[in-house]
């Protein structure tokens, strides 16, 4: 008998939540996802210090300042771990905007393209990459430009039916539903130290979406994220994506027994129907202002993928002997 995680990959796309180059290599996903937490973490590994210096290296060619130097070699840095991951998998790798623009569509903008450019440069095509975008109004209105560019994205933080709703009104490509962070809200909210996957609001949350999304033909995919167990994982077998961390996808692989798959486009179908809707930017303020979680969390996760660049920013500057300047 095949073991859970070769079932699921039957049904559902598995996509690598991680940097680790070692680790794709062993765990051949289909696809990988990186933040700005995973980058820094992998710019840790001794085997990525050829990516450093080469980073470095170009920055430096380029004749920037110091305050500029550190900024471009992280870009570049991203662009360039993308580019080893896109050589040990067949799918996408999604690459993301610099937090600290989640709130500025034309700067968005304009580092989405500034990656593709650099990606194109390294003989990477579009349809490879995914430019992984906050799901703010202003994150979701600079996807629709890009969409339209033929630039295909992945809207990360999503946290409440607003966000998707508006995700798939503007046609993106990927939404990344956040599974475990809704369960940790959940435990906290509830004071409840465990929670039966049958109650878990995260993948409820997930469940909701695709449903929706399938329900009205949306050609958005739902890549469900950041689990807490294998449990969750599971429960929401047949889900387009999921991207899973290494630990996960080790305990998945290690795991006997049939899978059951929950998710289904024919599963939808028999679901409750869920009224379609569209939202202004006005409403989309109002749903999101009136759901606490969702405006919590996103606001938080910007904020911790901001420190996690701050962190890389600190890190390169000790390596490469450049002054530690206000990021």
């Amino acid at each position: 008998m095949h073991n859970i995680l070769q079932q699921l990959s039957q049904h559902t796309i598995v996509v690598a939540d991680t940097g680790d180059l070692d680790a794709i290599e062993r765990l051949q996903p289909v696809e990988a996802t990186t933040n700005p937490a995973l980058i820094t973490a992998a710019a840790s590994l001794p085997n990525n210090l050829s990516l450093l210096e080469a980073a470095h290296a170009q920055a430096y060619a380029e004749g920037l300042r110091q305050d500029q130097l550190i900024e471009r070699m992280i870009t570049l840095l991203t662009v360039q771990l993308g580019v080893r991951i896109l050589q040990r998998i067949r799918g996408r790798v999604s690459t993301e905007v610099d937090a600290r623009l989640s709130y500025d569509t034309a700067a968005t903008l304009q580092q989405a393209r500034e990656l593709v450019d650099l990606y194109a440069a390294a003989g990477i095509s579009t349809d490879r990459i995914l430019i992984k975008i906050a799901a703010t109004w202003e994150g979701i209105q600079a996807a629709q430009q890009l969409e339209l560019e033929g630039i295909h994205c992945n809207l990360t933080l999503l946290f409440g039916q607003h966000q998707a709703t508006a995700c798939a009104d503007a046609n993106v490509t990927l939404i990344s539903p956040f599974v475990g962070r809704i369960l940790d809200w959940q435990k906290q909210q509830q004071q409840r130290s465990h929670i039966p996957i049958t109650e878990d609001a995260g993948v409820q949350s997930v469940k909701h979406i695709y449903t929706y999304y399938k329900q009205h033909g949306y050609r958005t995919e739902v890549m469900g994220a950041s689990f807490r167990s294998i449990e969750q994982i599971i429960a929401l077998a047949g889900c387009d994506l999921l991207t899973i961390s290494p630990a996960l996808l080790d305990q998945l692989s290690q795991q006997q027994g049939h899978l059951p798959i929950a998710l289904s486009s024919a599963w939808a179908a028999q679901q409750p129907t869920i009224p379609k809707q569209s939202l202004s930017a006005s409403q989309f303020m109002q749903r999101h202002k009136q759901d606490l979680m969702a405006s919590t969390l996103l606001r938080s996760g910007i904020d911790g993928f901001i420190k996690a660049r701050e962190q890389l920013s600190h890190q390169l500057r000790q390596e490469f002997g450049v002054g530690d300047l206000a990021v």
